[in-house]
This record gives C-alpha cells, sequence and structure tokens, in this order.
C-alpha cells in the first residue's frame, strides 16, 4: 500500500480536549440521530405492519423485505455520499445526508402501503448511509492520531444511545410518531452543523490540485501525478487494494448478523426457544444497543491504551461468538436472561467504532470517505445475503440451527478478514493512493 508521507508535528491535545472537539460532539449527537432512525424500524415492525393489516408470518417476511429494502438503499448511499465526501467535501457530505434521511423518515409517518413504506425505506436508507463515514472521516483527519481512537469511540458510544432511545419513544407515542420524532431532531441537527469546520487534510488536497488556490503551496503542482478523488471503481484496479476493502468490510459481518437477525427476530426466536414470557423487537433492540454503547467504548479506549486495533478486534469478535452460542441454547429461559444475552451479544459486537476507524486509516485522503463511508453501509447491505441464507435453511434446519449455521459462517469470515489485515494504530493520515 502507499507509504504515508511525513507528517508534520502533531499539535498536543488532550484527551479531554479530543472528545469534546465540536467534530465529535455534533458527530456523536448526529450519529445518535442516525441510528435511532436506522433501528427504528426494527423496533416498530411488528406494530407497524399490524396496523396496515399484516399478521402471522407476515410480520416476520414483509418485515425482512423492508429491512432488506432499507439496506439496499445504505449500500447505494454509501457509494453516493462517500464519493461527494471525497470530491466535494467532508461537511458537504454530512449536510446532505441527513437532509435526505431526515425528510424521508418525516414522510414515513404518513405511510399506508407496505409499497409506499418500501421507498420511504429505500430514501432513508440512501440518506443514513452517509453519517457515521463522514463523521469517521472528519474526525479522523481533525483530530491527531495519538487521539483520535477516542474521537471516534466517543461517537459511537453515545451515537448507539439512539437505539434506547427509540424504543422508548415507540413504547410511549406510537410508530407513526416515532418517525416524525426521528425527522425532526433531524432537521434540528443541521443547524449545529454550521459550527463544524472542513477537514484540512482535504483541504489540502484540494489546494495541490488546484494551483490558483490561494493557500496553495508553489511548488504543490511540480512533477506531481494527477490525484483522483473520490474514485470508487480504484478500489477495485488492483488486487491488493481490493483485498483490503473487501477484508475492511468482512472483519463487519458478526455485528450485522447480530442486530439484523437475532436482535430483529428476537421474537420468533424466543417463541422458538420456548421462553416463559413473551419476547419484544424493541426491548431485544434496545439491550442489544445498550451492550453496544459499552462495547464501543471499551474497544475505543482499549484499543488507544494498549496500542492496537487488531487484537482488539480479535477479542471482541471471539466475545461474540461466546454470546452467539449462549443466544441460541437459551431454552427455556425466562425474558430477564434472554435480555442480558442481547446486551452481552451487543457488547461482543461493540468493536463497530474501532472497525470504522481501521477502515478509514487503511487508505489516503483521497480515498478515505469513499472507503469509510462505503465499509460500514457495505456491512450493514451484507444482511441481504445474511437474511437470504438464513431463510433458506430455516425450513429444513429450524430458525435456532439456522441462526447458529449461519452466526458461524459470519465470525469465521470476519477472523479470516482480520487476519490479513495490517495494525494501523498510530499511523500517519496524510497520505494519498496513487
Amino acid at each position: 500500500m502507499p507509504q504515508p508521507s511525513p507528517a508534520p508535528a502533531e499539535k498536543e491535545m488532550s484527551t479531554l480536549r479530543a472528545i469534546t472537539h465540536p467534530a465529535v460532539i455534533v458527530g456523536a449527537l448526529g450519529y445518535f440521530v442516525d441510528i435511532y432512525d436506522l433501528t427504528l424500524f426494527s423496533i416498530v415492525r411488528t406494530q407497524s405492519l399490524r396496523d396496515l393489516g399484516y399478521s402471522g408470518e407476515q410480520l416476520a417476511d414483509i418485515g425482512l423485505f423492508l429491512l432488506n429494502i432499507q439496506m439496499v438503499g445504505m449500500l447505494v448511499g454509501g457509494i453516493v455520499f462517500g464519493v461527494i465526501g471525497d470530491r466535494v467535501g467532508r461537511v458537504a457530505l454530512l449536510f446532505s445526508s441527513i437532509l435526505l434521511y431526515s425528510l424521508a423518515n418525516l414522510a414515513n409517518g404518513f405511510v399506508q402501503s407496505v409499497e409506499a413504506y418500501a421507498v420511504l425505506r429505500f430514501l432513508a436508507g440512501l440518506g443514513l448511509a452517509g453519517e457515521l463515514g463522514g463523521c469517521v472521516t472528519l474526525v479522523s483527519e481533525v483530530l491527531p492520531k495519538s487521539k483520535r481512537g477516542y474521537g471516534t469511540a466517543t461517537i459511537a458510544t453515545i451515537g448507539v444511545l439512539g437505539a434506547v432511545f427509540g424504543e422508548q419513544v415507540a413504547r410511549h407515542v406510537g410508530w407513526r410518531s416515532a418517525f416524525f420524532i426521528g425527522g425532526g431532531m433531524g432537521l434540528a441537527l443541521l443547524a449545529l452543523r454550521v459550527s463544524v469546520v472542513e477537514s484540512g487534510l482535504f483541504n489540502t488536497l484540494r489546494a495541490r490540485e488546484n494551483p490558483a488556490a490561494p493557500d496553495a503551496a508553489p511548488h504543490s503542482t511540480a512533477a506531481r501525478p494527477a490525484i483522483r478523488r473520490g474514485d470508487f471503481l480504484a478500489l477495485f484496479r488492483t488486487r491488493p487494494r481490493f483485498l483490503r476493502f473487501a477484508r475492511c468490510i468482512l472483519i463487519g459481518l458478526p455485528t450485522w448478523f447480530v442486530v439484523g437477525i437475532l436482535a430483529t427476530l428476537a421474537p420468533e426466536f424466543g417463541r422458538a426457544l420456548g421462553l416463559t414470557g413473551e419476547v419484544t423487537a424493541g426491548r431485544a433492540v434496545s439491550s442489544v444497543y445498550l451492550g453496544l454503547c459499552a462495547g464501543d467504548l471499551a474497544s475505543g479506549f482499549l484499543s488507544q491504551w494498549l496500542g492496537t486495533r487488531k487484537k482488539i478486534v480479535l477479542a471482541f469478535i471471539l466475545f461474540t461468538a461466546a454470546a452467539i452460542a449462549a443466544y441460541l441454547l437459551n431454552t427455556g429461559g425466562d425474558p430477564a436472561r434472554f435480555y442480558a444475552t442481547c446486551m452481552a451479544l451487543g457488547f461482543g459486537v461493540g468493536y463497530w467504532a474501532v472497525f470504522a476507524t481501521i477502515a478509514a486509516e487503511h487508505f489516503g485522503t483521497n480515498l478515505r470517505a469513499t472507503v469509510a463511508t462505503t465499509v460500514p453501509n457495505f456491512v450493514r447491505a451484507s444482511l441481504i445475503p445474511i437474511t437470504l441464507a438464513f431463510q433458506f435453511a430455516k425450513p429444513s434446519l429450524g430458525a435456532i440451527t439456522a441462526a447458529a449455521v449461519v452466526g458461524a459462517g459470519c465470525v469465521l469470515i470476519s477472523l479470516w478478514a482480520l487476519h490479513g489485515l495490517e495494525e494501523t494504530h498510530g499511523r500517519d493520515m496524510d497520505y494519498v493512493e496513487t
């Protein structure tokens, strides 16, 4: 991979100052709204589809269809907003994505048919795709390398609480009002975005390409090869770069197996396990994200203290494997123990902040936003083949065994991908992909 150019002396910055940087605070609030909207459908799936006239197996089948439509939107949006982030700017990425998903969620509160529901989940997914990658890219570039892990951990830790808030809102105000509240919070965030300035690394790169720019160095264009910003296809032009990109995606597979299958379909798994009481998707999703909050905080800070990203991700993936086994073997238990297991699952997949940071650190400034935005959304979109595999295996194996097989596959693939990645802790970010 391209070697980083020598970086300027790193500015001294305390940990407290790093985690209270405007980009971190606004990013954390933005990700809070992002997660609220992202998980809201999983929380209100049963209630909203019943109100639209569906019941029985339709609640799971149509629910997975709508969830997959949202993930297709995120897959497309990851590419679109990633390119915007590298070509136009990190701040432009954040403004445009939050505006789109806020308007889509406001409209979602008015749906009267599954067809309208599907269109709006696609548009919401399209907009939601830009938030995390844009925040991680911006924070990774504005904070010194010794502190950026604290910044991304803070964003993820506060952000995942949006799912807990969403469960409480949906419980008290109903699903239509919950969508209205999500859209309203997103629009309110646009005012806060004004306080966030563009990444200095991005501005420097743009100045190199524009000799007329006032801050361009006099020698910046001399014998310098053309730099292509936001070239998504560049990720596929060389085998090493493609493998880097693919491995960054694959290490995240267990996260959306847990959220998209085990948490979203918790009522169905509760019945299959013969639990002694009723299980709700809202409580399960909320429990998983409470665990995620603790996991993101722990993984992010441990990766900084111990000076390693890879070993932390390895430990959390192995913990996730153990939690998946505990979830699927919880036969005849009570809902309280089931929700505790969901929380353990969330803690296990709480390496999300470190995973997103690894992706940003593996690529140069001219492709960083494209990668940091597409990688999380390709992981989210991996829920489509994961759910298809689960639905294919379920009739012959049953829900529990099918989930065990698919979950084991996700864990093994993620371990293979992690093994082939470089350690990126402390890497300078001032370099480009050529």
